[in-house]
Protein backbone atom coordinates (compact mmCIF):
# COMPACT_ATOMS: atom_id res chain seq x y z
CA UNK A 1 0.00 0.00 0.00
CA UNK A 2 1.30 3.43 -0.78
CA UNK A 3 1.20 6.06 1.51
CA UNK A 4 -1.45 7.61 -1.21
CA UNK A 5 -3.59 4.40 -0.36
CA UNK A 6 -3.51 5.21 3.16
CA UNK A 7 -6.90 5.08 4.90
CA UNK A 8 -7.55 8.82 5.23
CA UNK A 9 -5.82 9.84 2.77
CA UNK A 10 -7.52 11.88 -0.31
CA UNK A 11 -6.10 12.21 -3.56
CA UNK A 12 -6.57 15.39 -4.98
CA UNK A 13 -7.54 15.60 -8.43
CA UNK A 14 -6.43 18.55 -10.75
CA UNK A 15 -8.22 20.51 -13.58
CA UNK A 16 -6.40 22.10 -15.86
CA UNK A 17 -6.69 23.55 -19.93
CA UNK A 18 -7.15 20.50 -22.21
CA UNK A 19 -4.66 20.75 -25.12
CA UNK A 20 -4.82 18.99 -28.25
CA UNK A 21 -2.23 16.27 -26.58
CA UNK A 22 -4.74 14.97 -24.20
CA UNK A 23 -7.75 14.44 -26.76
CA UNK A 24 -6.75 10.44 -27.12
CA UNK A 25 -6.63 9.96 -23.70
CA UNK A 26 -9.87 11.87 -23.03
CA UNK A 27 -11.71 9.56 -25.79
CA UNK A 28 -10.27 6.50 -24.09
CA UNK A 29 -11.83 7.59 -20.98
CA UNK A 30 -15.20 8.90 -22.31
CA UNK A 31 -15.38 4.91 -23.89
CA UNK A 32 -15.14 3.76 -20.42
CA UNK A 33 -18.13 6.14 -19.64
CA UNK A 34 -19.72 5.32 -22.64
CA UNK A 35 -19.47 1.02 -22.08
CA UNK A 36 -20.18 1.53 -18.54
CA UNK A 37 -23.25 4.22 -18.43
CA UNK A 38 -24.22 4.86 -21.98
CA UNK A 39 -22.83 8.50 -22.43
CA UNK A 40 -23.31 9.50 -24.74
CA UNK A 41 -26.32 8.09 -26.05
CA UNK A 42 -25.08 7.84 -29.50
CA UNK A 43 -21.21 6.78 -29.95
CA UNK A 44 -19.96 9.40 -32.43
CA UNK A 45 -18.05 8.56 -35.36
CA UNK A 46 -15.20 11.20 -34.46
CA UNK A 47 -15.27 11.18 -30.76
CA UNK A 48 -12.11 13.43 -30.72
CA UNK A 49 -14.46 15.97 -33.28
CA UNK A 50 -17.47 15.68 -31.06
CA UNK A 51 -15.53 16.33 -27.66
CA UNK A 52 -14.30 19.56 -29.93
CA UNK A 53 -17.31 20.90 -31.49
CA UNK A 54 -17.33 24.72 -33.77
CA UNK A 55 -18.90 26.04 -31.16
CA UNK A 56 -16.81 25.61 -28.29
CA UNK A 57 -15.27 28.30 -26.28
CA UNK A 58 -13.22 26.09 -23.90
CA UNK A 59 -12.56 22.61 -22.13
CA UNK A 60 -11.04 20.80 -19.36
CA UNK A 61 -9.49 17.81 -18.25
CA UNK A 62 -9.61 16.89 -14.94
CA UNK A 63 -6.39 14.68 -14.21
CA UNK A 64 -6.00 12.05 -11.15
CA UNK A 65 -2.41 10.16 -10.05
CA UNK A 66 -1.09 11.95 -13.30
CA UNK A 67 -3.56 10.55 -15.47
CA UNK A 68 -6.75 12.09 -17.42
CA UNK A 69 -9.81 11.10 -16.00
CA UNK A 70 -12.78 13.52 -16.59
CA UNK A 71 -13.22 16.37 -18.93
CA UNK A 72 -15.93 19.12 -19.43
CA UNK A 73 -16.61 21.36 -22.09
CA UNK A 74 -18.05 24.98 -22.55
CA UNK A 75 -20.15 26.05 -25.63
CA UNK A 76 -22.13 28.83 -27.59
CA UNK A 77 -25.23 27.36 -28.01
CA UNK A 78 -25.75 25.61 -31.12
CA UNK A 79 -28.68 23.93 -33.18
CA UNK A 80 -30.69 21.73 -30.54
CA UNK A 81 -29.45 23.27 -27.68
CA UNK A 82 -32.32 23.55 -25.59
CA UNK A 83 -31.72 24.85 -22.23
CA UNK A 84 -30.31 28.51 -23.82
CA UNK A 85 -33.81 28.84 -25.35
CA UNK A 86 -35.74 28.31 -21.79
CA UNK A 87 -33.17 30.50 -20.02
CA UNK A 88 -34.03 33.22 -22.57
CA UNK A 89 -37.71 32.44 -22.35
CA UNK A 90 -37.24 32.60 -18.76
CA UNK A 91 -35.32 35.92 -17.68
CA UNK A 92 -35.65 37.62 -21.18
CA UNK A 93 -32.37 37.66 -22.13
CA UNK A 94 -31.10 36.90 -25.44
CA UNK A 95 -30.14 33.36 -26.17
CA UNK A 96 -26.50 34.54 -26.83
CA UNK A 97 -25.99 35.45 -23.05
CA UNK A 98 -25.84 31.77 -22.56
CA UNK A 99 -22.92 29.53 -22.53
CA UNK A 100 -23.48 25.48 -22.46
CA UNK A 101 -21.99 23.35 -20.14
CA UNK A 102 -21.12 20.00 -22.05
CA UNK A 103 -19.39 17.07 -22.69
CA UNK A 104 -18.87 16.48 -18.92
CA UNK A 105 -17.99 12.68 -17.72
CA UNK A 106 -15.35 11.44 -15.13
CA UNK A 107 -13.84 7.89 -15.12
CA UNK A 108 -15.72 5.24 -13.57
CA UNK A 109 -12.51 4.52 -11.35
CA UNK A 110 -12.43 8.12 -10.67
CA UNK A 111 -15.82 8.39 -8.92
CA UNK A 112 -16.27 9.89 -5.14
CA UNK A 113 -13.31 12.38 -5.54
CA UNK A 114 -15.44 15.36 -6.23
CA UNK A 115 -13.99 15.53 -9.50
CA UNK A 116 -17.55 16.21 -11.32
CA UNK A 117 -17.70 19.44 -8.92
CA UNK A 118 -14.21 20.73 -9.29
CA UNK A 119 -15.18 20.45 -13.39
CA UNK A 120 -18.28 22.08 -13.17
CA UNK A 121 -16.73 25.00 -10.92
CA UNK A 122 -14.29 25.42 -13.70
CA UNK A 123 -17.26 25.68 -16.47
CA UNK A 124 -19.06 27.91 -14.44
CA UNK A 125 -16.57 30.05 -13.58
CA UNK A 126 -15.24 30.94 -17.11
CA UNK A 127 -18.66 31.00 -18.46
CA UNK A 128 -19.30 34.03 -15.43
CA UNK A 129 -15.80 35.60 -16.64
CA UNK A 130 -17.20 36.34 -20.00
CA UNK A 131 -20.37 37.19 -19.14
CA UNK A 132 -22.56 34.50 -20.13
CA UNK A 133 -24.79 32.47 -17.97
CA UNK A 134 -23.83 28.87 -17.85
CA UNK A 135 -26.93 26.47 -18.56
CA UNK A 136 -27.29 22.51 -19.73
CA UNK A 137 -29.08 19.61 -21.36
CA UNK A 138 -28.80 16.42 -19.85
CA UNK A 139 -30.72 13.21 -20.54
CA UNK A 140 -33.71 12.47 -18.22
CA UNK A 141 -32.28 9.09 -17.39
CA UNK A 142 -29.28 10.33 -16.18
CA UNK A 143 -29.71 10.79 -12.65
CA UNK A 144 -26.37 10.54 -11.39
CA UNK A 145 -25.77 13.67 -13.32
CA UNK A 146 -29.19 15.35 -12.63
CA UNK A 147 -27.98 14.72 -9.08
CA UNK A 148 -24.66 16.02 -9.25
CA UNK A 149 -26.51 19.77 -11.14
CA UNK A 150 -29.02 19.95 -8.63
CA UNK A 151 -26.97 19.25 -5.43
CA UNK A 152 -24.72 21.96 -7.12
CA UNK A 153 -27.77 24.63 -7.07
CA UNK A 154 -28.22 24.65 -11.09
CA UNK A 155 -32.27 24.69 -11.82
CA UNK A 156 -34.67 22.75 -13.72
CA UNK A 157 -36.27 24.54 -16.60
CA UNK A 158 -38.04 21.73 -18.38
CA UNK A 159 -38.09 19.01 -19.46
CA UNK A 160 -38.04 18.33 -23.58
CA UNK A 161 -38.00 15.61 -26.25
CA UNK A 162 -35.52 15.75 -28.51
CA UNK A 163 -35.25 14.04 -31.47
CA UNK A 164 -32.28 12.73 -31.72
CA UNK A 165 -32.16 10.30 -35.00
CA UNK A 166 -34.90 9.85 -37.51
CA UNK A 167 -36.37 6.95 -35.38
CA UNK A 168 -35.37 8.63 -31.49
CA UNK A 169 -36.75 10.84 -29.45
CA UNK A 170 -35.00 11.61 -26.04
CA UNK A 171 -36.43 13.49 -23.25
CA UNK A 172 -34.02 16.01 -21.64
CA UNK A 173 -33.63 17.65 -18.97
CA UNK A 174 -32.64 21.34 -19.14
CA UNK A 175 -30.60 23.18 -16.13
CA UNK A 176 -29.62 26.60 -15.39
CA UNK A 177 -26.54 27.50 -12.96
CA UNK A 178 -28.60 30.28 -10.08
CA UNK A 179 -28.17 33.17 -10.42
CA UNK A 180 -25.34 35.04 -8.67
Amino acid sequence: MTNDDAPGTERAAKVRQRTEHDLDACVAVLSEVHEGDGYPVNWPDDPGAWLSPPTLLASWIAELDGHVVGHIGLSRSGEGDAAPVLWRARVGAATDATAVVNRLFVAPSARGHGIGELLMSRATSAARDRGLHPVLDVVATDTAAAALYERLGWHLLATVEQQWSPHRKVAVRCYAAPVD
